[in-house]
């Protein structure tokens, strides 16, 4: 999708920290980190969010939360504890109309996290 910037960065247009990649997601660290670990995982293809994907994505969803744990034990918070994260729409939170995960880890999470 024209000017979203994740699909800038899976077209490498922009630069990004990438930490993990296959032919469906990419995986990079936030720049605004919000824990000691934050790392993105998003899909190469543009879904808007999770309230958008159709039947036929199934295998790419499976890859997300694949790399989310792969990324999790890549950066030893998958033992301590992970929140991953998706927000569907501007309420929510979500800034980037693009699907992905943020993966936090490294210290303790307080709750309700919003």
């Amino acid at each position: 999708m024209e000017g979203c910037i994740f699909c800038r960065i899976v077209a490498r247009e922009l630069p990004a920290d990438i930490l993990y990649e296959d032919e469906r997601v990419i995986a990079f660290r936030d720049i605004n980190p919000q824990a000691p670990v934050h790392v993105l995982v998003v899909s190469r293809k543009h879904i808007a969010s999770m309230l958008e994907p159709e039947a036929r994505d199934g295998a790419l969803l499976a890859s997300v939360l694949e790399a989310v744990a792969m990324v999790s034990e890549r950066e030893d918070i998958a033992s301590s504890g992970v929140r991953m994260v998706t927000n569907a729409g501007r309420a929510a939170g979500q800034e980037v109309p693009h699907l992905h995960f943020h993966v936090l880890g490294g210290r303790m999470m307080s709750w309700p996290p919003g």
